[in-house]
């Protein structure tokens, strides 16, 4: 049997840190520098134990034994300095004896001080009655707090411990109910960011998303069991099997049961609230919703050069419907729930509008518009039931859908947003009709005191000038009440319950999902923290191009992120670095905006290339490379070498070393290449060019289709170019044969310069699109390739509309 491999041995006391602003999450530990100093030598003095172990004695006769020591030496120097992977510690509570296994965060704690997650802290029995934190389910920040009352005495012994991968753990639900959509993908997030080791015996507090309700879930699990059999295991790369499995039997029928009860009122069901969907501009949607849940829709198109109102009805003229909507960009992601939102109608009126202007700054980028319908639950007040509303029949009303219908629409650019009549017109509809002081209604004259006889005995206008009118005995005018702080009323009892548990709770809310020090009032001033500095507001990061929490410190916003108009993970993620597709040098991914930026300006003024003079041949005269550069053959000395504007390719068989100042002779050889062309012809048979024997046989051209042409004619035809070259005109055009390719390439660049858009659209070279030479260049650089020379062009090229910008 192999003997078993000796293990790091070292403990120390320390006390329990009481100054610490940073909470730690699951079972993770801060030690103080002083530790890792021990760690690494009681490695070394491990690994010196391990090489010698096995060494024979010394000989120095004998080189085998040479050879081992020197082995060991090297297995030495390779340990000596190496920890295990990962790091673990076992802590015990002197006082209780208490045990559990941790897992090490970073070696920063103050000298003699040890710095516990309220995890750890609750399973050896170290938290203070009183203190501000509770294990787990606490802010890193509460969890803190509550070390300053008295936790300088106490101490914990902390032992490093190698912990066997662990394969299974049975986890057992300590309340009945749970039913998470994906139990895999809750535990493997939350166990491998938080933990590195399991305890038996200890209980695993798991937060959940939110609830239908919109509620913060939290599934709290005693740990019953491994395998290997042993009192704590490591879960760090290893394949962990999760078994769940009730207490007992009492709890898994209570479990059924309720997962039954929430299936008959899971969304889309009769008793249920409805599924949402997507909103039509010329479709209302009628639904239903349960008290404390939401139904959410989506808007994905609307005419966005025009004002967009939505608006919520409630059938039975319920005031506790709110109406709340939130974007759907790059910044916002977030369905809209009550605490977090962009717009919102909460007042309690029957009918909700929310009316949005194309000119709003939240709408800009937007891909679509999130809504939710919510209705106000008791649950979500501060305290239990309203005055005048009895508790019994508060649960019936729970426990009751609210009907609504919601539409999306265009209104006229001159209706106003408001409910009910008009009531600052003073025309009387009809001649003769005055108008009811007490009521308001317009009533004949002839009429009048019956009408305000009967009108003052059984109506009455609130005298709070809200303007509303109510039968003397209804319930509406028993409950008709008005806020003594702000301009707010409404006609019921819940209604007003649901004014005070959003506008002025009772407690200052905090925010729930980061460790902010910022109060708010109210339920508003909440939702617009949520929705701008929170670190957990999720956002698409536009460099790893996922969905993740925008980070930073709400009570310290970051200058850098301020002044970018990036987040604070936008701003570390860009730190990472990329190669540019246009220079190939290494950028910022934050700053590759402005580094295109500065591509653009030297597009606006780069020149522009010289396509050869040469109707037929589809090269430039400097060469332009794949790069860009449109000098890029002068650059090496590989330019046209002559001063007519014809190509080096072109120019070639018309080149001889003699001298010739004034080209007299050169244009000799032109002459005779145009009467060697139409006279006898290049021989090629793909050539279409017109002023060649072949090329006009191939295009049909001729007097009654022949190509034959004698000296006699072709000496006038070929007169005027001859002229234009001994005048120096740059426009007179030459016309010499040319290979295969270069043919191909000038009729590519024709076809492409006709495109409007430079993406395959013909249309005859109107203002997009770009400019012959560029075209030429373009095809030259890319060897032919269709596609890359559009790319070039996008990349290296000013469009047609864009040329002389960089002047």
């Amino acid at each position: 049997m192999a003997e078993t491999p000796p293990e790091l041995t070292w403990s120390a006391q320390y006390q329990l840190s009481s100054s610490r602003s940073q909470g730690l999450p699951g079972d993770k530990i801060l030690l103080p520098p002083s530790a890792l100093e021990a760690l690494l030598s009681a490695s070394a003095n491990l690994a010196a134990e391990t090489a010698r172990r096995d060494l024979p004695a010394y000989d120095p006769y004998n080189s085998s034994t040479y050879s081992a020591y020197r082995r060991a030496e090297s297995e030495y120097q390779d340990h000596r300095h190496q920890l295990p992977h990962p790091l673990t510690f076992r802590l015990v509570n002197p006082e209780n004896g208490r045990v559990v296994y941790a897992g090490i965060r970073e070696f920063s704690a103050e000298e003699g001080q040890a710095v516990l997650s309220p995890f750890l802290q609750e399973a050896l029995g170290l938290r203070v009655e009183g203190g501000n934190s509770k294990a787990e389910t606490s802010s890193p920040d509460d969890a803190i707090d509550g070390e300053a009352n008295g936790h300088a005495d106490l101490t914990v012994t902390v032992h490093v411990k190698q912990l066997p991968k662990g394969v299974f753990v049975k986890l057992r639900p300590l309340e009945p109910g749970y039913d998470p959509e994906d139990w895999k993908a809750l535990l493997e997030q939350h166990l491998r960011q938080n933990y590195t080791t399991l305890t038996n015996g200890e209980v695993l507090v798991v937060p959940g998303g939110r609830a239908t309700g919109g509620k913060k879930e939290e599934f709290r699990f005693l740990v019953d069991g491994f395998k290997p059999e042993t009192d704590g295991i490591c879960i760090v790369d290893t394949d962990l099997e999760v078994d769940i499995e009730a207490l007992n039997e009492e709890q898994a029928r209570e479990t059924l049961k309720r997962i039954a009860a929430k299936l008959t009122k899971a969304p889309g069901t009769e008793q249920g609230s409805s599924p949402g969907g997507e909103l039509d501009i010329f479709k209302s949607q009628p639904g239903q919703v349960l008290p404390g849940e939401y139904v959410d829709y989506e808007m994905p198109s609307w005419d966005r050069s025009q004002t967009l109102e939505f608006e919520l009805t409630a059938e039975d003229d319920g005031e506790d419907l709110d109406l709340l909507v939130s974007p759907l960009s790059a910044t916002q992601r977030a369905k809209p729930r009550i605490d977090e939102y962009k717009f919102a109608d909460i007042d309690g009126r029957p009918t909700k509008r929310i009316r949005l202007e194309p000119t709003n700054v939240e709408l800009e980028g937007v891909e679509a518009l999130q809504v939710s319908v919510h209705a106000f639950s008791e649950n979500e007040a501060s305290d239990a039931v309203a005055d005048g509303v009895k508790e019994a029949e508060a649960e019936n009303d729970e426990s009751r859908p609210r009907q609504f219908t919601l539409r999306a629409h265009h209104p006229h650019p001159d209706e106003k947003m408001e409910d009910g009549e008009d009531e600052g017109a003073e025309e009387a509809p009809n001649e003769g009709d005055v108008k009811c002081k007490n009521c308001g209604q317009w009533v004949p004259q002839r009429t009048l005191m019956l009408h305000e006889n009967f009108c003052l005995r059984n109506n009455v206008l609130c005298p709070k000038g809200c303007g509303q009118i109510f039968q003397k005995r209804s319930p509406e005018f028993e409950h008709h009440w008005h806020c003594p702080h702000d301009e707010a009323y409404g006609n019921s009892a819940r209604s007003r319950q649901k004014h005070e548990a959003l506008i002025h709770p009772k407690e200052v809310l905090r925010c729930s999902e980061c460790g902010t020090q910022e109060t708010f009032p109210n339920m508003p001033a909440l939702a617009q923290h949520r929705t701008t500095t929170c670190p957990a507001k999720l956002i698409l990061c536009r460099f790893c191009h996922l969905v993740v929490p925008q980070e930073g410190d709400p009570d310290g916003p970051n200058a850098g992120a301020l002044l970018s108009g990036m987040t604070p993970h936008e701003l570390a993620d860009g730190a990472r670095t990329t190669e540019c597709h246009l220079c190939n040098k290494i950028v910022r991914l934050r700053d590759m905006e402005t580094h295109l930026k500065n591509h653009d300006l030297d597009r606006f003024s780069r020149p522009a290339p010289h396509p050869c003079r040469n109707l037929v041949c589809g090269r430039t005269l400097d060469v332009c490379s794949k790069t860009g550069d449109t000098r890029a053959g002068s650059r090496m000395g590989q330019g046209p070498g002559n001063d007519i504007g014809l190509c080096s390719a072109c120019f070639g068989p018309l080149y001889v070393s003699m001298h010739d100042p004034e080209g007299k002779a050169l244009r000799r050889r032109i002459e005779r290449r145009y009467l060697q062309q139409l006279v006898t012809g290049c021989g090629k048979p793909w050539c279409r060019n017109e002023f060649c024997k072949v090329g006009r046989q191939n295009l049909g051209l001729g007097e009654g289709g022949g190509s034959s042409i004698t000296t006699k004619d072709a000496l006038p035809m070929i007169k005027p170019f001859l002229q234009g070259l001994e005048r120096g005109e740059a426009s007179s055009p030459l016309h010499f044969c040319v290979d295969e390719k270069s043919q191909r390439l000038r009729a590519l660049a024709g076809m492409l310069a006709a495109e409007e858009d430079g993406g395959g659209l013909i249309a005859g070279g109107g203002k997009g699109g770009y400019g012959f030479e560029w075209c030429v260049g373009a095809l030259e650089a890319e060897g032919g390739d269709l596609d890359n020379a559009r790319q070039w062009l996008k990349n290296y090229a000013p469009a047609r509309q864009e040329e002389g910008r960089g002047m």
